[in-house]
């Protein structure tokens, strides 16, 4: 799927219309940063990269934001943010190694008896 790449101009006078803000890896490249700060006014920039998104591009107010809140319905289980920078969660029982080679092996045992 091609995603289309805004110039900057486009992407400041159709910010509201849109919710998705993006530029491309090559812009980036020959503009360097400066490409990136006033689309970052509007909220997080999405990088194409070989007609993909690869990157979504933060300010530090926003990814402290989403580092500090914690969902209210996630019950014991770990954050997104808690997986993707490795912090332990709270609450949740730390298994042995043969705990959970123990699981493992029941569930192989499981798929042969299909």
């Amino acid at each position: 799927m091609r995603y289309p790449v805004c110039d900057l101009a486009q992407t400041q006078a159709s910010s509201s219309e849109t919710d998705m803000q993006t530029i491309s890896d090559s812009e980036i490249s020959s503009r360097g940063l400066a490409a990136l700060e006033k689309m970052l006014d509007n909220g997080p920039v999405h990088v194409i990269k070989d007609d993909r998104l690869a990157y979504v591009v933060l300010t530090e107010a926003e990814y402290s934001r989403l580092k500090t809140r914690r969902p209210s319905s996630a019950g014991n289980r770990p954050g997104v943010w808690d997986v993707l920078l490795g912090t332990p969660a709270t609450g949740l029982p730390r298994r042995s190694r043969e705990s959970i080679d123990a699981d493992i092996s029941a569930e192989r045992d499981a798929w042969q008896d299909r």
